[in-house]
């Protein structure tokens, strides 16, 4: 366990159903191992269903709810993808305030897949540049973002840094990336 990890907390906002399982619990377990927290955030309590694809996956307990958190009680953010996932989470308002604290925070935010859904709609990607599965990339454009087709991307051009990945094969490089951003971070007091 990292010393420098010790402390930090890390908060992975996912919608009720939807979010792709492997997103979801790959980075989890490589900030847990770094010696972070990993929190699992939602809009609803309750457990929270996550998909392999089309195919219901896992279920995973939420730790707390969007209402009662702010960017001010974590070092950073995690956006898993799916389909569904971000979907629903670009129509939840406090779910789209929740992400737009990081980044008016300065705190990084790491997401892929379909995840960028709900950057999108908090208004965050003017001049960033960001990667996706492949079908965002007119949204992102159309959003102001430069999209591009690269398995890991950081974007250190805003308020904070942005962390974004195509896919799951796209996971060691994008797990790799968050565990070291919160490695390069200041060590909380």
């Amino acid at each position: 366990m990292s010393e420098s990890q010790e402390g930090r907390r890390v908060a992975f906002l996912v919608a009720p159903e939807g979010a792709e399982e492997v997103e979801l619990t790959e980075p989890w377990r490589a900030v847990a191992e770094a010696g972070a927290s990993p929190v699992l955030v939602s809009t609803t309590t309750g457990p929270v269903q996550a998909f392999n694809h089309l195919d219901r996956g896992g279920e995973f307990d939420v730790d707390r709810v969007v209402d009662d958190v702010s960017a001010d009680d974590f070092d950073a953010l995690v956006l898993p993808g799916g389909v569904a996932n971000p979907d629903q989470l670009r129509t939840d308002d406090r779910a789209v305030a929740f992400v737009r604290e990081f980044f008016n925070a300065g705190k990084p935010v790491a997401v892929i897949c379909h995840g960028p859904w709900t950057l999108i709609e908090a208004g965050v990607l003017a001049g960033r540049r960001i990667t996706s599965w492949p079908s965002l990339r007119t949204d992102i454009i159309n959003a102001g973002g430069d999209w591009v087709d690269e398995a890991l991307v950081r974007c250190d051009g805003g308020s904070s840094i942005l962390l974004s990945s195509r896919k799951p094969d796209d996971l060691p490089a994008f797990c790799d990336a968050l565990v070291a951003e919160l490695s390069a971070q200041e060590v909380p007091l």
